[in-house]
């Protein structure tokens, strides 16, 4: 059977209405968030051409059905991230053998790429998006229990970084289970229906890392940026990031120490847009040999003054 169905559903239903027949949601992921997963978007909360998150928000896009929970790069990827079932429930759907090259090679109709979607009791209805191909680990038919593995975050279908898409529906309608309140308006007041709390930090530093010279984002996408080792004799040393949910007027800073603890190059950069991926890079180019051992890079987002996410990297230098 396929999986394929119309995903821009109004939101509705009242919260009142809603935790009475659904148990509490576990996180359908089997990672750390900020360290190996990530909050990339979530669902549209703007009835109009426009976009805001649950929060208020520029955490979604026009029309956005799902929560976006997301890996670093395809490197990480690729080490095996498992997506598990938010709630006991029947398989009534799978699709596999999407390939896993995002958008461009997505075939037609097929969006959501390989996925699994899941009833449960009440009319409710889970939906599992982007699983890697040949992952998928249930049968349609099936019953499974809450945290059985259904398969592991890929990228197939529709999408531009390896991710989840975990969508929510009740009687066919999109639920946001960060806030089931009132559809069209965001930070409602209703009780989220997770398990256990999920705190979306608005944003933060998927990876950091240190190259000879700026790297092509293709490579911080792929995770094969950062350099094993640089060489004391140049041509430079810069650090990088790869930032998620920067907004306009964030301020990433960049900064290196040398092998003696000594400040090497520092820089701080004001993002002058908001974007859901970016990256930036700063160095020092060498000219004559430069001191031997671990240097050490920390990336800093900032905003409103306040630190949203840090990160600190090292690397030889011979």
């Amino acid at each position: 059977m396929s999986i394929a169905r119309a995903l821009c559903l109004s939101l509705a239903l009242p919260a009142s209405a809603l935790a009475q027949d659904l148990p509490p949601l576990l996180f359908p992921v089997d990672c750390t968030l900020g360290a190996t997963c990530f909050l990339q978007q979530f669902v549209d909360r703007d009835p109009g051409p426009g976009a805001r998150a649950f929060d208020c928000g520029p955490q979604s896009y026009d029309g956005h059905s799902g929560t976006d929970i997301r890996v670093a790069d395809v490197e990480a990827m690729a080490q095996g991230v498992s997506v598990l079932a938010a709630a006991g429930g029947v398989v009534r759907a799978v699709r596999d053998g999407v390939p896993d090259g995002g958008t461009f090679t997505a075939p037609e109709g097929q969006g959501c790429g390989n996925g699994v979607v899941l009833t449960h009791p009440g009319g409710w209805e889970t939906q599992y998006c982007h699983l890697m191909r040949g992952s998928i680990a249930v049968a349609q038919g099936t019953r499974v229990e809450a945290g059985t593995p259904l398969g592991l975050i890929g990228f197939s279908g529709a999408t531009e970084f390896p991710h989840l898409e975990f969508i929510l529906r009740r009687d066919g309608a999109v639920i946001d289970p960060f806030d089931p309140g009132e559809a069209t308006a965001c930070a409602t007041g209703a009780a989220p229906l997770w398990a256990e709390p999920v705190v979306n930090p608005g944003g933060g530093i998927l990876s950091a890392g240190f190259a000879p010279g700026v790297p092509e984002f293709g490579a911080i996408r792929s995770g094969t940026a950062d350099a094993d080792r640089l060489d004391a004799a140049g041509p430079a040393v810069v650090l990088w990031a790869f930032v998620h949910g920067g907004r306009a007027g964030d301020v990433l800073r960049l900064a290196i120490t040398d092998a003696r603890g000594a400040a090497f190059h520092a820089q701080e950069v004001t993002l002058d847009r908001t974007q859901a991926q970016l990256f930036r890079a700063s160095g020092r180019r060498v000219r004559g040999a430069i001191p031997p051992g671990d240097y050490t890079g920390t990336v800093t987002l900032i905003r409103d003054g306040q630190v949203v996410d840090s990160l600190t990297v090292t690397v030889p230098v011979d």
